[in-house]
């Protein structure tokens, strides 16, 4: 991994400017660029099957994250799953796990299911069985490299002065850095899935409707991920 990698100098760019103005946008970013970092980093040493395509999907799947917060900031159309997260951030009082949490639920739930079929379509039939299996086993071992970094978000990321934190801890112990691996894993199955229907389907206006009932089940769990029960 290069020190100037551009995707991480952009993040590093937002996360300062969001710290100096308090902005709760920040866990969720702060949090995203670890594992960007630690993504890049298992590149350079050689954890996936095809290398190019994780880094084309890496870069792909930032530009989401991206074009929608330009589109925010900039009173432009965005997204439905990214203006909700960034209205409740700016209006709602939440714990620091629910910035990230609504964060990680669009993302993963709403962009990398898009970002799947966008690269998978171009190729999926001319792919051999294994190719489609090797593309499926480097998505899988991205849950690896989430798994390893929960503990950092959790100890460094997130505020230990928080008593709902703390009250995981003794609750739970390392049970609770299971969980939420547990809970992106089976998220990112529920993608896989999902970003594969949409390949075997011809019709764009039926691809649309599922894209919509995509939509309609992140801003669900959203809703619950935001409301005042902590």
């Amino acid at each position: 991994m290069t020190p100037t990698e551009p995707v991480l100098d952009r993040m590093d760019l937002l996360i300062r400017g969001w710290q100096e103005k308090e902005d709760s946008r920040q866990f969720f970013l702060r949090c995203y660029r670890l594992m960007t970092g630690n993504m890049l980093d298992s590149l350079d040493k050689g954890a996936f099957h095809d290398p190019d395509w994780i880094h084309t999907l890496l870069h792909r799947f930032a530009d989401y994250y991206f074009e929608a917060l330009d589109c925010y900031d900039c009173g432009r159309t965005t997204s439905k799953v990214w203006y909700e997260v960034h209205q409740l951030t700016a209006e709602k009082e939440l714990r620091e796990v629910q910035y990230l949490l609504m964060g990680v639920n669009a993302h993963i739930n709403y962009d990398l299911v898009l970002t799947i079929y966008d690269l998978l379509h171009l190729e999926w039939k001319e792919l051999s069985d294994s190719e489609k299996l090797a593309r499926y086993q480097d998505h899988c071992k991205v849950n690896e490299i989430i798994a390893a970094s929960i503990d950092t978000v959790q100890d460094e990321l997130l505020s230990p002065s928080d008593p709902f934190m703390d009250w995981i801890d003794q609750a739970f112990g390392r049970m609770d850095e299971y969980l939420l691996s547990k809970l992106i894993t089976n998220w990112r199955q529920e993608v896989w899935d999902q970003a594969c229907s949409l390949l075997v389907i011809s019709d764009e206006l039926e691809r649309e409707e599922i894209r919509k009932k995509l939509e309609a089940s992140v801003l669900k769990r959203n809703k619950l991920i935001s409301l005042d029960f902590f």
